[in-house]
């Protein structure tokens, strides 16, 4: 019963981290352009993450486009900054958000 019941909160403790991250993009409304699993306006956050998992520095990188936007790698569907969309976004949340998005 004891093993079970820590498999459980093992479970809840790590969804939490997810649950955090999808909140904070709702708020940031990241999700008006992107979606999990398929292209939005932007790319899916699964493309996102395989574009930038294993690249030097990729939490920061992303954090840096998440703040300041830019079309280096979709073509000409730019995305815009955060405060051309309306957003403040702190440089911790944006860190957030990336280390989220590359879980996908």
């Amino acid at each position: 019963m004891k093993t079970m019941l820590f498999a459980v909160l093992t479970v809840l403790v790590g969804a939490i981290p997810a649950i955090a991250g999808a909140d904070l993009a709702k708020s940031k409304k990241c999700f008006e352009c992107h979606a999990a699993d398929k292209e939005v306006k932007g790319p899916s956050f699964q493309a996102v993450a395989k574009l930038y998992k294993g690249t030097d520095k990729a939490e920061a990188k992303l954090a840096d486009k998440i703040r300041k936007g830019g079309a280096e790698h979709w073509g000409t569907n730019a995305m815009p900054s955060a405060e051309v969309r309306g957003v403040k976004i702190s440089d911790a949340e944006a860190r957030k958000l990336a280390r989220w998005v590359l879980t996908h």
